[in-house]
């Protein structure tokens, strides 16, 4: 399938994007570059091959979940202006 300057005018028009007439013929070009692509992928051969769910197979290598920083309420509250119970007071913003 291959568009033409018609069809990418009419896109931008409901895409609401401004295209001007010297952009048109290269946003054409790029569009159809991106068709091509697709088309291409298409056409190959998938039969008998099983979609796979995730690219590594299922299995996420995630790291371990260790604490790595420590509790520091304390040291952290010494540069508060106000506090209570442990915890950052703050003007009352909405009424």
């Amino acid at each position: 399938m291959s568009l033409t300057l018609s069809d990418v005018r009419r896109i931008a028009d409901l895409a609401r994007i401004d295209l001007s007439d010297e952009k048109a013929p290269e946003l054409m070009s790029q569009l159809n570059d991106i068709l091509g692509m697709v088309e291409q992928i298409q056409s190959i051969n998938t039969e008998g091959i099983e979609p796979m769910p995730h690219p590594f197979g299922g299995a996420q290598r995630l790291r371990p979940d260790d604490v790595t920083e420590h509790n520091r309420r304390e040291e952290n509250m010494k540069n508060a202006p106000d506090e209570m119970d442990g915890l950052f007071l703050v003007p009352k913003v909405i009424e």
